[in-house]
Order: C-alpha cells, then structure tokens, then sequence
C-alpha cells in the first residue's frame, strides 16, 4: 500500500493534508516564477469553435493546419500529431462522419468518452499521474443533489448516443461515478486572453488543494499544464492552487466552491475577510444609503449576474474579431442580440451605480461583460472605456501575477495599439508582459507573440 508521506521527484511529495485529504507539499524551497512540475493532460479535447485555428492534437494555434481526410472536421499541425491524437480521434471521427450536423455531444461528454478509451488502451500507470491516479478521484458521489445527478444521467444517455458503436461501456453506477469525477477535477485550458480553448485532466495537477491565498498558479502550454510559484515556497509547506475567480467576495466565493467542489474555504482570506469591503466599496455619499439598501443591491447585483449568464448560454461559442492585426477573442452565442445584452448591463451599472462605486466586484463583473460585447460589435472605443475602468481595481481585488489582471493588460495593449496609441499600448503590453513571465514561465509561445507584437508596431 503506497504511503500518503511518499517521497515524490522535483522536490515535492504527495501527504495527507490535515481536514483536506490528500495534498501536495514541498520537500525544498520554491521560489517566485519557479516551475514546480509539469503534467502532461491525461485526455484533452479542443473545443468545437476553436478547430481551424487550433491543432486538436497538441492545441498549438497556428494558420495553415491540415484536416483530417475522414471527417473534414479535426485540424492538425502535422502527420505526427495526427498520428499521436489517432487513438482518441478515431472515436469521433466515425461519429461525425455518421451524425453528420446532428454530432453535438457536450465537451464533458467528449472527454469522457476519451478516458474510457484510454483506460482501455493504456491501463497501467501514465505519465499524467505520478502523484495522483485517475482512479483515485473524488466523486463525491453522496453530496450530489437530484439536479446534478439528472445532469449527469443525461449526459450518460449522449455518450450512449453518440459513442455506443465505438466504445464499451461500464455500467450506469459506474459511469455515474466517472462523470461526477471528471466534473469535480478537470481543468478547462484557456489562452492568453482567457478564452476556452478546450477541457482536460491532468491528475497530478488535481491533487492540489485550494486556497482563496493560492502559493502556485496553473497554466498551459499547449496540452501541458504548468505548475510555478507566485509566491516564495518554503520546505514543509503545503501546495495551494485557486479553483475558482478569486474576484468576488467570500460568501460568493464559498458558495460557488460548495456548489462545484462540495468543500468551504478556511484559508486566512476567508477567515478574515479583510478584502471584502473594499470589494463591496459603497458610495461615499453625506447620505449614505442603509445597511437594508446595501443588502438589497447585493442581492440584485448578484440575480442579474445569474440573468446575464442564462442570457448569453455560456457555451463558450467563441469568434476572433480582428483589427489591424490584432486578435480579440469574444463571445459569439447570444440568445439575445448584443445590443440587448449591453442595455442590460448599462442599465445595471446605472442602478448598482446608485449604491456602489465603480470598483465594487459587482459593477467590475458588468464592466467586462459589457467589454466583450463592445469588442464583438467592434465598438473599440466603448471596450477600451470600460477596460480602462477595470485594470486599477482588478489589480487590487486580484491577487499578485494574476492572470485576469494579465489578461485585461493584454487587451488594453492591443486596442491601445489597434487604436493608434502606441505609447499607452507599450506599456500596458509590458505590464501583461510582466506577470506572464512568472506566471507561464519567461519562454512560452505566448510572450514571444506578444513580444513580437511589440516589435511589429
């Protein structure tokens, strides 16, 4: 039986972290930008909006990609990773090619179907999981209510649907487990602007408990995931990655951790909660606005945050806007038209306004989303006001080398640099630049693009 204590190699072993379970922790010092390990994804798959610009084999993003002969509908940079991703392609591609227009099972659906393949073919022990197995995930099986189990049976019925010719199934119990596994531990790999590129599992990466005071930061290169130090790392101490946005104060945090993870936060920033006021900021008015008012607009900022969500689907439907050379990723799949979306959030920034100041996480949230839309639109102007609204307090709300803030500096730069503004471009490109070099490390592909948009202009 292995040891909860067992030495693991880079300096890091696998422990049983006190009212956590399993952990991670390190063996050496650590420090700030350091790569702690590396994880190559376990199964991956490319979302559907991103094939053509995106190999789905290794997610490198280039032009020029090939096709696959059979199904006309997966890219590659090459024979060889054509070849590599065959194993799990295959699966799809027949039911593409029988489904036709009809083929639209979930990504989650499609990432199932490629862990059953893979155990299948692969059965012993992967590079993916040197500290942690697959098999070992937490389902949390018992704290499923009936809607998440009809999710998942739902989604059951897809992959029966969609693979029955392909795959062979266990039973529906089992199968249960593995949904409510994979939903409690994969990992969604985002680009340099934050956009859904695809989901995956990378188990030893899972194997890290959270913190609202995260010590290490995840990001992707490509199908591998990268663990480094945003913070200096001492011997004994436990590994400490963020789940979820850290933006929003602790009892929205908790809630979405309880809702998604089954699991409340006891880490100092949500014992303490010194963030929250300065998240919650309230106008500073000689009538200050009552404490039954403040908990009013908190409720309604939070309803219609959830309306807004519901409005636009949230299926990651994504399109490339460009101009001048500049690449902005956005949301594509409304169920309202943008021009309705963007009145909702003017006229609840005009009601919270009321109330909040425009740093409060609540106008910030209604901020970026009316952002997107104005850069769908192609309103550059509108989405460089509401962007220039938004850096100063997400560098305050946000913990250091964040990549939301980095992120938000990547998208001030360009349209800085789309709109003419080559000075206010520079420097913000740079300050993205800054916290991406720790963050993803100072030789990712995505430094040398931006770095190269700086010498292009």
């Amino acid at each position: 039986m292995r040891s909860e204590a067992a030495a693991q190699p880079g300096g890091l072993e696998r422990f049983a972290s006190p009212g956590k379970g399993r952990g991670l922790r390190a063996r050496r010092r650590f420090g700030v930008g350091e790569l702690l390990f590396s994880c190559p994804a376990y199964a991956a798959v490319l979302t559907v909006s991103e094939r053509g610009s995106h190999c789905d084999g290794c997610f490198a993003r280039k032009e020029g990609l090939s096709k696959c002969g059979r199904c006309k509908q997966a890219f590659y940079c090459n024979v060889e990773c054509q070849k590599e991703d065959w194993p799990m392609h295959k699966l799809e591609c027949a039911s593409m090619c029988a489904f036709g227009q009809s083929w639209q099972p979930s990504e989650t659906v499609r990432l199932t179907a490629r862990i059953l393949a893979k155990q299948k073919i692969h059965p012993e022990r992967t590079q993916s999981e040197k500290l942690l197995a697959v098999k070992e995930f937490e389902s949390h099986l018992d704290k499923l209510d009936n809607e998440k189990r009809e999710l998942i049976q739902n989604d059951i019925a897809a992959l029966h649907h969609f693979y029955s010719k392909h795959l062979d199934f266990p039973d529906n119990a089992a199968l249960v487990v593995l949904f409510a596994q994979v939903n409690c531990n994969g990992f969604t790999i985002e680009d340099e602007e934050l956009s859904h590129l695809g989901s995956a599992i990378f188990p030893d990466v899972a194997l890290m408990n959270h913190s609202c005071c995260p010590n290490v930061i995840v990001t992707y290169k490509g199908t591998l995931a990268e663990v480094r130090a945003v913070r200096e790392i001492e011997p004994g101490e436990e590994i400490f990655s963020s789940y979820i946005d850290l933006l929003y104060p602790t009892e929205d945090r908790n809630d979405r951790l309880r809702d998604s993870y089954f699991f409340s936060c006891d880490c100092r920033e949500c014992v303490t909660k010194e963030k929250d006021k300065e998240k919650l900021e309230i106008c500073k008015l000689n009538d200050p606005p009552s404490a039954e008012t403040v908990k009013g607009m908190i409720q309604y900022a939070r309803n219609v945050i959830e309306e807004f969500r519901r409005a636009k689907h949230y299926k990651y439907i994504l399109c490339s806007c460009i101009m001048r050379g500049h690449r902005f990723i956005v949301f594509l799949d409304f169920s309202l038209p943008p021009s309705e979306l963007l009145e909702i959030c003017e006229l609840s920034l005009d009601k919270m306004g009321a109330v909040f100041e425009d740093s409060n996480v609540y106008m910030l949230h209604m901020m970026y989303q009316a952002m997107g839309i104005c850069l769908y639109e192609q309103d550059w102007e509108g989405a460089l006001r509401y962007g220039q609204k938004i850096i100063r307090p997400y560098s305050k709300h946000y913990p250091s080398y964040s990549l939301n803030v980095a992120s938000m500096w990547l998208k001030l730069g360009r349209l800085y640099m789309a709109l003419k503004n080559r000075t206010a471009g520079v420097k913000a490109l740079r300050r993205a630049i800054a916290i991406m070099e720790v963050a993803h490390g100072k030789d990712h592909p995505y430094i040398s693009e931006i770095k190269k948009e700086l010498e292009d202009h």
